[in-house]
């Protein structure tokens, strides 16, 4: 039988016009969860008063004020979930809640009112499942427009992690890609990473567009420099993004790698992740010039 032995984190910044479908969303579910934590990033639209209502309302639901700051999708955004997660834990442990799973749910997301019955029930089937995702839908009426993706790499505002694995992998990486990263973290630990496409969300607006699609890709450019991309795989991706619409998505993707390149940024500090991505990407390349 799935019980509510889980808990929920989401980061928000200037989300008035998608918390309430979420809120209702969460709400309403077929398995409530023990606790939510919502980090209030400095909101300046109304929703720090929704929010607050919110807290009035329901006790299972915590809201954390941070400062007025700008919009920032990589390390501030990693910053904050991982501050976010370990606040949630320690929750659970004071108030004696059984937390063993622990549940990313970006604010611009309405859940489909079975998914986390669902994703847990998958969590239960699989001792090894370490961390797993539902899948994107942009119109739940429409199958078709799932976003697609590898079914072992789960997404990030939409995930869910055995907290044991979450604790091994070190919590949430301070990172570009962080939800990335921790895929590559759980798996370099032994744990199996799925995303579920019969498990879903919608997502309000597309990925990578809360800054606009030209910051969003330019953001991934530099992710991928920071992650140690092989340099024929991010000339791979630069194609299929020219080949994606809107077209100008390729630009913008190098546009970001390039000048990391050349501005000589640091990369991420876990060689381990370094070498994942690295014979990972080798093995792809081998793979398509073999095929060609």
């Amino acid at each position: 039988m799935v019980t509510n032995n889980y808990f929920i984190v989401t980061p928000c910044k200037n989300e008035i016009a998608n918390l309430p479908n979420l809120i209702d969303s969460v709400v309403n579910q077929s398995v409530t969860p023990s606790l939510w934590v919502i980090y209030n990033d400095g909101s300046t639209d109304g929703s720090s008063e929704l929010l607050t209502e919110l807290e009035n309302k329901y006790d299972w639901i915590n809201i954390i004020n941070g400062e007025v700051t700008r919009r920032d999708l990589s390390f501030h955004y990693a910053r904050i979930v991982d501050e976010t997660l370990k606040t949630a834990i320690d929750k659970c442990t004071t108030k004696g809640i059984d937390c063993q799973y622990a549940s990313l749910i970006d604010a611009d997301m309405v859940l489909e009112k079975t998914f986390f019955e669902k994703l847990l029930s998958y969590f239960e089937q699989d001792p090894e499942l370490g961390v797993a995702s539902g899948s994107v839908v942009y119109d739940f009426n429409d199958l078709s427009t799932l976003e697609k993706g590898r079914n072992d790499l789960p997404i990030g505002g939409l995930r869910m992690w055995r907290v044991e694995c979450l604790v091994q992998s070190n919590f949430f990486p301070i990172s570009y890609s962080a939800d990335a990263v921790s895929n590559v973290l759980a798996t370099l630990k032994g744990w199996n990473t799925r995303k579920f496409d019969d498990v879903l969300g919608l997502q309000t607006r597309r990925t990578s567009s809360a800054e606009g699609m030209w910051k969003g890709y330019m953001i991934k450019g530099e992710s991928d420099y920071f992650r140690d991309y092989h340099l024929l795989y991010v000339i791979l991706k630069f194609m299929k993004y020219c080949l994606s619409y809107p077209f100008y998505i390729g630009l913008s993707y190098s546009y970001g790698y390039f000048k990391s390149v050349l501005e000589r940024r640091n990369k991420i500090d876990l060689p381990e992740v370094r070498r994942y991505y690295r014979n990972k990407h080798k093995e792809i390349i081998s793979y398509y010039l073999k095929n060609d």
